[in-house]
């Protein structure tokens, strides 16, 4: 599919969502990252900017400057409503409330977890749909946090491989800050999704419609140990995309 036609169908299909729903408002987590900055482009011009608001909720820890910024830049010349929730303080709240030790990774997605709380309750407040900013690559790569980025009502990129996130990007106008940007959660220092993989979402996207078997044909030569590691890392994400189990019993 064209990227043009792409454009057309995400916009008309967001607009059906909404008239779905009975609902008009949209909030997101805007990050300064490619996927939140289209996911918000996308959803003012499906329904229109005054409906649609965003968070930008650093850690100052960890967040970088530059990507508060950047997303604080492309609302204003969006001209839509946005805040600027610094959450260190909750962190800090909350790990000094709880009465054990947290482990690295718990730390880390504690950060996801408390934006999640917060655009829950802004969108309870404001009766809007909460708008999550993943794609497809990061969904079944397992680069999500349970109940932190994966909590939204919809998705409006998550049928896209990174590769056509940034196509769209590209033809939506996108500032050349998202376009080059290294793609990265910022869930600590210095981590970048691609070199934490070993290798580019260009790869990655070449060989996951072949490993869901969306696509016909052959892994190609040379790329035996990439589609291993990509296979491994979807079948160890697999509890993330599923449904809280419900357990049943037969009847005695």
């Amino acid at each position: 599919m064209e990227t043009r036609e792409l454009n057309a169908k995400l916009v008309k299909a967001i607009k059906a969502f909404f008239a779905e729903q009975g609902k008009t408002k949209a909030v997101l987590g805007l990050s300064g990252g490619i996927d939140s900055a289209l996911v918000l482009s996308l959803l003012c011009e499906a329904i229109g900017k005054e409906n649609v608001s965003a968070l930008l909720m650093p850690n100052s820890e960890i967040t970088k400057y530059s990507s508060t910024k950047d997303a604080e830049d492309f609302a204003k010349k969006l001209g839509m409503k946005y805040l600027v929730v610094q959450i260190d303080q909750i962190i800090s709240a909350f790990s000094g409330s709880i009465l054990w030790n947290q482990s690295e990774i718990a730390k880390a997605n504690l950060n996801a977890r408390i934006r999640a709380v917060l655009l829950y309750n802004y969108a309870n407040s404001f009766d809007a749909l909460v708008a999550g900013t993943g794609n497809k690559s990061e969904f079944y790569l397992g680069y999500f946090t349970k109940h932190g980025d994966a909590a939204a009502d919809f998705f409006p990129i998550g049928s896209l491989l990174k590769t056509q996130v940034r196509a769209l990007a590209a033809y939506r106008k996108l500032p050349k800050e998202f376009l080059e940007k290294a793609p990265s959660a910022e869930l600590w220092k210095g981590q970048e999704d691609e070199k934490e993989l070993g290798f580019a979402y260009e790869e990655i996207d070449a060989l996951l419609p072949l490993l869901l078997g969306e696509k016909q044909g052959k892994i190609p030569a040379g790329k035996f140990a990439q589609a291993e590691k990509i296979r491994a890392l979807i079948s160890a994400s697999a509890h993330k995309r599923a449904a809280a189990k419900i357990i049943t019993i037969a009847d005695q």
